[in-house]
């Protein structure tokens, strides 16, 4: 997949949600923070959105859209309400939007006081997205905490016609609405994204746009999340971006943050996590979607890149389908269990190997080179050694090299 599409799909879990809610009069509801990213649209009316003290609020009108990426806390009120006044009178959010009614009276709820109809009537579309925020993307995390784009026929007409059809199909009920508005929804947050990607490039502001700007750069990211397995060098991947391995390096690490092979690791780790977390695969398998020979090499990796084994990743986040720290099936514990006993007899193995290693090669010597520094962990001709003029090189110990 590509890069956005990558960013998205390792942190979703769940289902989004979304609902459309109507307040008149004065009014003001305060959203709690949430482990996730939240939306509301205006689709008639205007109002307010604001954030901790000190901020200024956020005023919105019909069309405008605003993306909390993070999920931070904040106030919806009425477009006339005085800030500071209204978040203290606020009441929650979720007590009032679930109502049959959700524009009724109530103390500063919304909808407040004796309905008119000459007075102006705020309609909403108010939406979430589950995350799971452990592993995000570069790309999510440098998002703002509010990202408003105003209505502008002129501007993101894709993101313009998402929103048409989405209220369309959030009126009434019609056959394959539960299908339809799930889909939309996904469809909107990437158009929301795809939209501040866009406004960022034009304003040149450096960051994650100007990534996926520059030809060599998107070239690069764009191989490196269709094929994370491959057997990807500076050199090879410097040669699909069209130019030279130092010239990637400097522009890469410039705008990404990190080296290619840095950036290659973690990656190839976060979509480790994101297959334990979300699928039922063996751990041999996970390995050669993500560009390890062996579960051991995955195994090893991952622990060092997270502190904790796969398998014991993947208990601690649940089955399929539930959230992290969610009640895990017989099914899922006793897949675990089989997942840690592999894991465990690998470990074996591989000390059983090095100790083999140990007892017949010179003291302090791999066989085949050190596989951290370069060497390689397959059986053939014993490398040369080099030593220090005068060194006295000690006879080996236990005859030939093991085949191990």
């Amino acid at each position: 997949m590509d890069v956005v599409s990558d960013a998205i799909a390792a942190v979703r879990v769940g289902a989004p949600s979304a609902n459309r809610v109507r307040a008149a009069g004065s009014w003001c509801a305060r959203l709690s923070a949430y482990e996730g990213a939240g939306f509301h649209v205006v689709l008639a009316g205007s109002c307010q959105l604001l954030l901790d003290e000190g901020r200024r609020p956020v005023a919105l009108g019909r069309g405008d859209v605003v993306l909390l990426p993070h999920g931070s806390e904040h106030v919806l009120a009425d477009a006339a309400a005085e800030g500071p006044a209204a978040a203290r009178r606020a009441v929650n959010f979720e007590s009032w939007s679930g109502r049959d009614e959700p524009s009724a009276p109530g103390p500063g709820a919304p909808g407040s006081g004796t309905p008119d109809p000459k007075t102006p009537t705020t309609e909403l579309m108010c939406g979430k997205y589950r995350l799971d925020r452990a592993r995000a993307h570069p790309l999510l995390t440098e998002l703002p905490d509010v990202v408003h784009l105003p209505a502008a026929p002129d501007r993101h007409p894709e993101l313009h016609s998402a929103l048409a059809l989405l209220a369309h199909e959030t009126t009434g009920t019609r056959p394959g609405t539960d299908i339809a508005v799930p889909g939309l929804l996904d469809l909107l947050l990437v158009y929301l994204i795809r939209a501040w990607l866009a406004d960022r490039a034009e304003a040149g502001t450096p960051g994650w746009a100007c990534a996926l700007g520059d030809p060599a750069v998107a070239t690069a990211l764009r191989v490196l999340h269709r094929d994370p397995a491959h057997p990807w060098t500076n050199e090879t991947l410097a040669a699909r971006a069209g130019v030279s391995r130092a010239t990637l390096a400097r522009r890469f690490t410039t705008l990404v943050g990190r080296p290619p092979m840095a950036y290659l690791s973690w990656w190839r780790m976060t979509r480790a996590a994101a297959l334990l977390r979300d699928s039922e695969a063996p751990l041999d398998a996970i390995a050669r979607r993500v560009g390890y020979g062996s579960p051991y090499a995955l195994s090893h990796a991952f622990n060092r890149e997270f502190g904790v084994t796969p398998g014991r990743y993947r208990k601690r986040a649940g089955t399929p389908g539930t959230a992290l720290g969610g009640n895990e099936s017989a099914a899922g514990r006793g897949s675990e269990k089989a997942v840690e006993a592999t894991e465990a007899a690998q470990a074996a193995q591989a000390a059983q190997a090095a100790q083999a290693i140990e007892r017949t090669s010179p003291q302090g010597e791999f066989p085949y080179g050190d596989p951290d520094h370069g060497g390689t962990a397959s059986p053939g001709r014993r490398p040369a050694r080099t030593h220090a003029p005068g060194r006295h090189t000690p006879p080996p110990r236990g005859g030939a090299p093991s085949p191990l």
